[in-house]
């Protein structure tokens, strides 16, 4: 075991590791509320994102659908 650096204090070494301890928890703590926040931004960007899919698959079907309703040889105006 190591030597406790004040022989004075017997508990020094233990309070100093525990406060470490509480620090280390409170630094994590911090930064899974951080993350958890930039996570939910990125949830809804994702199903806006989604929804913009969902959106543009329809137009396009749509869009395909009529151009194949279309006559597949025309002659340009200017013949």
């Amino acid at each position: 075991m190591s030597q406790n650096p004040h022989p004075a204090e017997p508990n020094s070494s233990a309070a100093d590791r525990i406060l470490a301890l509480e620090e280390t928890v409170a630094y994590q703590a911090r930064t899974i509320d951080e993350l958890s926040e930039q996570l939910a931004e990125q949830w809804k960007v994702v199903e806006q994102t989604r929804a913009k899919l969902d959106r543009l698959t329809e137009r396009f079907l749509s869009l395909e659908e009529t151009s194949l309703d279309a006559p597949a040889n025309t002659r340009p105006p200017h013949y």
